[in-house]
């Protein structure tokens, strides 16, 4: 057989192999939805994730036909709803939205019942939020700096969504990095602790730009310091921890869907297709944006990555810190 014939042959063997792919993802997805999808988000109503999930599940409802049922369910860090996640059919009707808890917590509980990488099939990244630590008004430190000094009298007090999210994580870190004590106040969410703060009850805490932000615009709380590598767009004018003395200091949040795993590929891609569509509109970028937060929407595989690799770089970081909760 002559060359020419060979690459005929391979060429016609490609586009059989690819009919064959997209009958197969056809198959898999069929009339996908045909009933109403279950959105469960892992913190209460008024947190980051809770935000996100109720500006696109609107349009995902108009894109599937189907609706979009939103289910808060709070606790441990996001455990509660990530083991409902990973034991739910993988049939495309149950799908959570799930922070950077979901790669942290096998490294820092004692007992997990899911595998973030095993046990879930990535949809898509959704966004990447640095943290701000802010305190209320009536704290006198108008800088880290300042805030430091204070810790040496007597600890600051510092609020977090939860135990193993990135606030506690940021305040373990800016414990181990300042060398002053830092008493950490779990709560059940973002939204909770925030509110608390806003309040007066605590004092400090390392909380998403998505939410901060806001808040630091109305006045109801002061910013001292971004969490992210360089000096963000969110808010320039306030400088990062890392060069108020603490180089390689970084904790970014971040939030995306997964699917339980062995979700049929079709179905997989039917879901990215129309969470990313609904993420990359103008209006939902721009009020990200504005919130303190850069939009994704990346491939499933980048986002699966992503996941993997947040899983081993906290790892290090919970076992130097030995931190363990039952």
């Amino acid at each position: 057989m002559g060359k020419s014939h060979q690459n005929g042959a391979r060429a016609i063997a490609v586009a059989v192999l690819a009919g064959f792919v997209c009958g197969a993802v056809h198959a898999q997805s069929g009339n996908f939805p045909t009933k109403p999808i279950r959105m469960i988000v892992a913190v209460p109503p008024g947190g980051p994730a809770d935000i996100l999930e109720r500006m696109v599940a609107p349009r995902m409802t108009a894109s599937l036909g189907q609706t979009v049922v939103i289910d808060n369910r709070p606790g441990a860090n996001g455990n509660i709803a990530y083991e409902t996640a990973a034991r739910a059919a993988p049939d495309g009707y149950t799908v959570v939205l799930a922070a950077a808890g979901v790669a942290i917590n096998q490294s820092l509980y004692r007992e997990v019942r899911f595998d973030p990488v095993k046990d879930f099939a990535a949809i898509t990244h959704g966004i990447s939020a640095p943290n701000i630590l802010i305190v209320h008004p009536s704290v006198t430190a108008t800088s880290v700096k300042e805030l430091i000094a204070l810790g040496t009298a007597k600890p600051v007090n510092s609020a977090s969504a939860g135990n193993g999210s990135t606030g506690h994580l940021a305040v373990e870190l800016f414990r181990n990095v300042s060398g002053k004590p830092v008493t950490h106040v779990p709560y059940k969410g973002g939204g909770p602790a925030l509110t608390d703060v806003i309040g007066g009850q605590v004092q400090a805490m390392f909380s998403l730009a998505l939410v901060a932000g806001p808040q630091i615009k109305a006045g109801k709380v002061r910013g001292l310091a971004i969490t992210s590598a360089q000096r963000s767009r969110v808010a320039p004018e306030l400088p990062t921890v890392a060069e108020l003395g603490f180089p390689g200091f970084e904790v970014i949040g971040w939030f995306g869907w997964l699917a339980p795993a062995r979700t049929p590929a079709g179905i997989v891609a039917r879901l990215h297709g129309d969470i990313v569509n609904a993420l990359r509109t103008p209006d939902t970028q721009d009020r990200l944006i504005a919130l303190g937060s850069e939009p994704v929407g990346n491939a499933s595989r980048e986002f699966a990555a992503f996941v993997r690799a947040e899983r081993d770089k906290w790892l290090v970081v919970i076992q130097r810190a030995g931190i363990k909760f039952d």
